[in-house]
């Protein structure tokens, strides 16, 4: 009888954790290598489950893909490894005559950065084609929290075999995926995509995996399926632990059982002993055929109370809108700091923008001067948010307490490695990319936290995004943009630009967005300070003429740094017709140059009224 046959009128058992073992057993590298190196050691454990009473194993090929294997430079061994490992499974299982499902594990987790979409497709095709050509029962999708990914690989797949086709997505939080998505919904689209199975596994323990299962409706055709963990992780003298009673796992079997799933194995954690457990305690039980589902109260998320102010991306569109930077200080004196910031205030410029440590070097913070700012000095302010200092954890936390003290106004940049800063050898984090955090944060806006569970009220949160002009080839920079916009970035903030060909050569490649953009002018200071942008910051070039122009005073101080501005009024006679939106970047707090290129920029528009000319970008950037 075949699997889904059996499956109509009995609940079946799985195995249960293949890495558990292996790396209770000292194992630290590639599991999948052992397929061909050591395939005694997969087959002893294969065994052990099949004693334990398990009616189906999975072939041990979770990360035998192209793109995990590229880690251990074994990209080229897909074929030999995912070949290796059926044929093991297939030989443990025959005498007993136990199904053997070949497993394809998930490759994003919350970040979509570490591979496309097609590149994933790409992998899973290679991978899903070896494991078939050696003829096994079914194929295991599992540990997918991208839903679109799994989703994209069961559309790709079901077209290469009509063997049967489990799918099990994994949560953070019980009974919602990490895009919000309920659980219920999403097995209910895995079925119509034509999964035959679908489930969860890992990530959660028993509890709260039947937890998720009391909302989950039965399927009209699909089967359910659950692979909880042992427990939930500890971590003792460095090592990962599973703190779990195999009785407690099989009684919990009997509760999925009872909540409609019909196949039950275990993840992470779990052993031959709890399979064991899980086998004895559903003995006898037949499978679910109705169920009442436990009906769970909506959250009702509220929207966020309107700004006070429009949002800088709206507010740029129709009118001129004058950002400035400001970097806090590197030291506990901040008194120059705020005199600046008020400064700059009684401009009428717009914002200030405070950088996330930046050249990472440790700076007061600018989730604590912003507030400051707002709060006692009523200067808006714009917060860099770097995705280099923070796991997903303190982003999450971080852009909370920016809610909540009313700061609405970021920038999601990647940040600079710390080798660059005061500590290289401090550890760059790099969770998500500045992408990923963009869409990250567009989540909160709707409601919904980074792990998919509803925050109750929606963050508001206008979001810029990047832009290094300063690139041999534009068209590819501008291409980032583009992408960019697709996560939900609502304007971009430039680096400096130095040349007027360049102003013109950045207006002409993005001239078809609609998204704004705030063009970076920061005044030279010095002659030294030129030849430093020039030579050893990257993507920053200055024409001869300028660097000559600094040069003529690079013995006195003053008149270079008069010589600097006057630069910067040059370039922002071309960028003020061009765009809408202009960014002054302070250089070392020095906010008189910048007080005076906003006072230019006044006059430069009563000028520019006067003559009729109407910005080219007013609608645009």
């Amino acid at each position: 009888m075949k699997l889904l046959e059996r499956l109509q009128h009995e609940v079946l058992t799985a195995d249960g954790a293949m890495g558990t073992l292996l790396y209770s057993s000292g194992i630290d590298f590639c599991y999948e290598e052992l397929n061909v190196e050591n395939p005694e050691i997969i087959e002893k454990i294969h065994l052990e489950y099949i004693r334990a009473g398990a009616d189906i194993i999975q072939t041990n090929t979770y990360s035998a893909n192209a793109l995990k294997l590229a880690r251990y430079g074994m990209e080229n061994r897909v074929q030999e490894l995912n070949k290796a490992a059926v044929r093991i499974a297939k030989k443990a299982a025959a005498p007993e005559q136990r199904f053997v499902l070949g497993t394809i594990g998930g490759i994003r987790g919350v970040g979509k950065s570490i591979a496309s979409l097609s590149d994933i497709e790409a992998a899973v095709r290679q991978q899903a084609e070896a494991i078939l050509s050696e003829d096994p029962d079914g194929l295991l999708f599992e540990t997918y929290y991208d839903f679109e990914e799994l989703t994209t690989v069961l559309t790709l797949i079901r077209q290469l075999t009509d063997l049967p086709i489990i799918t099990q997505v994994s949560m953070h939080e019980p009974g919602i995926l990490q895009n919000g998505q309920p659980l219920n919904r999403a097995l209910g689209q895995l079925e119509s995509l034509g999964a035959d199975i679908v489930g969860v596994n890992c990530r959660l323990g028993p509890y709260h995996t039947i937890q998720a299962f009391e909302e989950v409706t039965l399927p009209e055709k699909a089967f359910l399926s659950a692979y909880p963990n042992a427990s939930l992780l500890d971590v003792e003298d460095g090592r990962i632990v599973y703190e779990s009673e195999a009785d407690y796992f099989g009684q919990a079997a009997v509760h999925l059982r009872n909540e409609g799933v019909r196949l039950i194995g275990g993840c992470c954690g779990t052993t031959p002993k709890h399979i064991k457990a899980a086998k004895k305690a559903l003995a006898g039980l037949p499978p679910i055929t109705e169920k009442r589902v436990k009906a769970k109260k909506p959250i009702m998320i509220k929207e966020s109370a309107p700004p006070s102010v429009p949002p800088l991306h709206e507010q740029v569109k129709k009118e001129r809108t004058v950002i400035v930077e400001l970097d806090t200080p590197k030291h506990l004196d901040t008194a120059a700091y705020i005199k600046g910031a008020k400064a700059l205030q009684q401009t009428g410029m717009a914002a200030v923008t405070i950088a996330d440590n930046s050249l990472a070097s440790p700076r007061v913070s600018n989730l604590a001067m912003g507030s400051i700012l707002k709060m006692k000095h009523q200067i808006r302010p714009l917060v860099h948010i770097t995705c280099r200092d923070r796991n997903l954890i303190g982003l999450q936390s971080h852009l909370m307490g920016l809610h909540a003290l009313g700061l609405h106004d970021v920038l999601a940049i990647t940040g600079d490695p710390t080798k660059v800063g005061d500590f290289p050898g401090a550890t760059s984090v790099y969770d998500v990319s500045s992408m990923e955090l963009i869409q990250l944060i567009k989540q909160l806006n709707e409601g919904i936290s980074f792990s998919g569970k509803p925050l109750k009220q929606k963050a508001s949160f206008s979001v810029a995004a990047a832009f290094n002009p300063n690139v041999r080839v534009l068209d590819r920079a501008v291409k980032r943009l583009e992408k960019k916009i697709e996560c939900g970035a609502d304007y971009f903030i430039t680096q400096p630009v130095f040349t007027k060909e360049k102003i013109i050569e950045v207006y002409e490649a993005t001239k078809h967005l609609t998204t704004p953009i705030f063009l970076g002018i920061m005044p030279l200071t010095s002659s030294r300070n030129a030849e430093f942008l020039h030579h050893e910051v990257p993507g920053i070039k200055l024409s001869e003429e300028t660097l000559a122009r600094m040069k003529a005073y690079e013995h006195d101080k003053a008149a270079a740094a008069l010589e600097g501005v006057k630069i910067a009024k040059e370039l922002i006679d071309i960028a003020a017709e061009l765009f809408n939106g202009i960014y002054i970047i302070t250089p070392f707090l020095r906010y008189e140059m910048s007080i005076e290129l906003i006072r230019y920029i006044e006059e430069l528009d009563l000028k520019i009224n006067e003559r009729g000319i109407t910005h080219v970008q007013t609608t645009l950037n």
